[in-house]
């Protein structure tokens, strides 16, 4: 009988432990990373996803198959493209994040990709939004009820997503600083409008936007203290401004194209706004608008020396004073609907015509009016004709491999270590 009742006392003591074990475990898995951001005494940053310093190896994450457009959900197609194929070739390569420009409206659907891409090969997701930039009516950021209504989307769409363990950080706007000028999305109140000279009609944007990033900011942070606000901003104009009106910012994820390296823009950006850098978009086609030809030659060399220049100017990459956190090359496949977004029927072509122009890409910049920008071109992965199941071949281009030779590289030479 005393054999009996220890027999039952081990085995319930057994029980208890591994319902323990399971339950920490289980806790372990749903709690979210802790994503911090540390500033060192030499004035360098460093990002920490759950005490591990992380390099951002990132990728712009658009999958819009041949014959699709603009307002292609892709989150909610079946079979899964980031499951069936992208994951897997991402995880390969080195990638460790993806960002997205928008989750949409099915917020269920995103925490399903979210969750697919962690669990499953370790991927990170940066969330971003437009803010209305691109919607209908156009964004007013000077309209109260507009601002309230973006606001209680945003933070519904934080609350959704905050806790899932594979979320890397926010990111507010995406190049919305191009609205004060007009050149994109113009918008005006009263009180803008009774100001006579036009820079300090556009300074006065600057300041109505800037200070609804850090209004916006500050509300997420009362929700999810766990994850980095990154304001998103094309290149680095009115920074200055920033500077005086985002005290709640984190971050700057600022989308720049200069060619091959970026020249003194980090030190220049310390200067102003000193907040550490992720690179939110940068890049370059695989088109020769001037020759008229595929070169997936030239757009490996331009994106890897863009990539060694990057992590020059990290803490992970050894420099001490480094203020940049990583990067999200744009982008993972190619878009065949850039060129002509308003016209379905050329959404299955390929189009070699570029629709603007850059100095800094000087290998083609002689075409023809000097637009040397190929939009349609930009992926690192081609993409080719339906499969059975819908979606569409890849085929990695070069700078694929050679910035999985690269990543490989860096991380085997790594200088910081985890906290203790």
């Amino acid at each position: 009988m005393n054999y009996f009742k220890k027999t039952l006392k081990y085995a319930g003591c057994i029980l208890l432990i591994f319902v323990l074990f399971i339950g920490l475990i289980t806790d372990s898995y749903a709690k979210t990373s802790l994503v911090e951001i540390e500033k060192n005494e030499k004035g360098g940053y460093t990002l920490y996803v759950d005490q591990t310093p992380f390099l951002t190896k990132g990728v712009i994450y658009n999958p819009t198959p041949i014959g699709k457009g603009p307002k292609h959900d892709f989150f909610s197609r079946r079979p899964k493209p980031w499951m069936n194929i992208d994951g897997k070739l991402m995880a390969e390569m080195g990638l460790n994040a993806v960002r997205i420009y928008s989750p949409g409206e099915d917020l269920d659907t995103v925490k399903e990709f979210i969750a697919d891409l962690y669990q499953n090969y370790g991927i990170y997701t940066t969330i971003s939004d437009w803010l209305g930039l691109w919607d209908q009516p156009r964004a007013n950021y000077a309209d109260p009820t507009f601002r309230k209504k973006t606001k209680e989307r945003i933070l519904n769409i934080v609350k959704a997503l905050k806790d899932e363990k594979g979320v890397l950080m926010w990111i507010l706007g995406n190049e919305n600083n191009y609205t004060f000028s007009g050149k994109i999305g113009f918008w005006t109140s009263p009180e803008i409008e009774k100001i006579d000279k036009i820079y300090k009609k556009q300074q006065k944007r600057a300041e109505i936007y800037y200070s609804f990033i850090d209004e916006l900011a500050e509300e997420i942070k009362k929700i999810d203290p766990n994850h980095p606000v990154a304001l998103g901003n094309g290149e680095s104009s009115f920074l200055d401004i920033a500077a005086e009106n985002c005290e709640n910012i984190d971050a700057l994820a600022i989308i720049i194209y200069r060619g091959k390296t970026f020249g003194n823009t980090f030190e220049n950006i310390r200067k102003t706004f000193d907040k550490p850098i992720i690179l939110s978009e940068f890049g370059s086609d695989s088109y020769d608008a001037y020759r008229k030809k595929e070169d997936q030659d030239i757009q490996s060399e331009f994106i890897l020396a863009q990539w060694k220049k990057v992590y020059s100017n990290t803490t992970v990459g050894g420099n001490e004073t480094g203020n940049v956190l990583g990067g999200f090359v744009f982008e993972w496949t190619d878009e065949w609907w850039k060129f002509n977004e308003g016209f379905p029927d050329d959404w299955s072509k390929h189009n070699p015509e570029a629709g603007w122009s850059n100095g800094s890409y000087y290998y083609d910049i002689r075409a023809k009016h000097n637009l040397n920008m190929n939009e349609e071109w930009f992926g690192i992965i081609s993409l080719y004709k339906q499969k059975e199941d819908g979606l569409c071949e890849r085929v990695p281009k070069k700078i694929y491999y050679n910035l999985k030779e690269y990543f490989q590289k860096i991380e085997e030479r790594r200088v910081l270590p985890a906290k203790k």
